[in-house]
């Protein structure tokens, strides 16, 4: 019987052509609608993408052997689930760095500049110097969840002249930053930190792991940012934190509830930079989760399995 391939996300079509060069006699299904039927959802034994429609159709007698996702992030995928049906789960990590560097780096000048204001004062035909700037050099940059996105984040401090310290489970070196904890001296690393910036994925254990305990570890006029995941962070507690000390100020990609209320006090707040889950995005995306598909599909096609960016089902990444 003739293996369905399905694609979920959106290749261009010469990725999706060196896709069906990989699997010839293959079925290899496009969602170009949005709508697929639950037969061809029930099918695919490869599947590159995900959404709600996908899970509704697992089931004990499905066909899935493989999903590949297109984010770093897996936390959106019924684990549980796929685990028990024994499916392998590779995710699209790897592929952020240099972009989610850059928004991070566009947000702490903007804040160092005080140039978030200067936007705000340009619409309104001001010339409002602001009271304070401030420069990165000598600067402590705490990483909290030290990767392939936290590693290009201590590199371009480096280039600043800032300090940089990195917490993840292991503590091993890692380049460019100059001190490694593990995260039992998570409250260390904050006590330190002139900008803390959070990068952790979401599981189980990182579940509003900035609480108002956490916040209030952090030093006076403390940044933070936020590009990891947004429950990882008790928004509330936050909020507080921005308006009553001692966080100065807060550039936030990711958010609890997406998109982030319109009623949300986020939005008012002087004091915070907001992007909409933009920090991963670049013309480059499709060709990179191209890259590690097309890896894996040749994988998959010689062993049964693949075998880059596999994700370990007790660690949820």
């Amino acid at each position: 019987m003739m293996s369905t391939l399905l694609l979920l996300f959106q290749f261009k079509p010469d990725q999706v052509e060196q896709i069906r060069k990989l699997v010839p006699g293959w079925t290899i299904v496009t969602d170009e609608t949005g709508k697929m039927t639950r037969e061809q959802l029930a099918d695919a034994e490869i599947v590159c993408g995900w959404n709600s429609s996908m899970e509704e159709a697992l089931s004990s007698d499905c066909k899935l052997k493989w999903v590949q996702t297109s984010s770093a992030g897996i936390d959106k995928l019924p684990l549980a689930q796929l685990q028990r049906l024994a499916v392998h789960v590779t995710s699209a990590s790897g592929i952020h760095p240099v972009s989610m560097a850059e928004t991070l780096f566009g947000m702490l000048l903007a804040f160092s500049r005080n140039l978030h204001h200067a936007i705000r004062h340009q619409s309104q035909r001001q010339w409002k110097p602001s009271e304070r700037y401030h420069q990165l050099t000598g600067r402590t940059m705490g990483i909290i969840g030290v990767g392939a996105i936290g590693a290009e984040f201590a590199r371009l401090a480096g280039a600043f002249g800032m300090r940089t310290l990195g917490v993840r489970r292991s503590a091993l070196p890692v380049p460019c930053v100059d001190k490694m904890y593990d995260m039992e001296h998570l409250d260390e690393v904050l006590s330190q930190s002139d900008v803390v910036v959070n990068v952790l994925p979401y599981t189980a254990e990182t579940h509003h792991l900035f609480n108002a305990e956490r916040f209030q570890q952090m030093k006076p006029n403390a940044l933070f940012f936020n590009m990891g995941r947004g429950a990882s962070v008790d928004t509330d507690a936050m909020v507080r934190a921005l308006e009553e000390g001692p966080l100065g100020g807060a550039g936030l990609d990711v958010f609890e509830a997406e998109p982030l209320p319109g009623d949300h006090p986020l939005w008012t707040m002087d004091n915070v930079i907001i992007t909409p889950h933009i920090g991963g995005w670049t013309d480059h995306y499709k060709q990179r989760v191209a890259d590690i598909f097309l890896h894996n599909l040749q994988a998959y096609v010689a062993t049964g399995k693949p075998d880059r960016n596999v994700v370990d089902y007790e660690r949820s990444y």
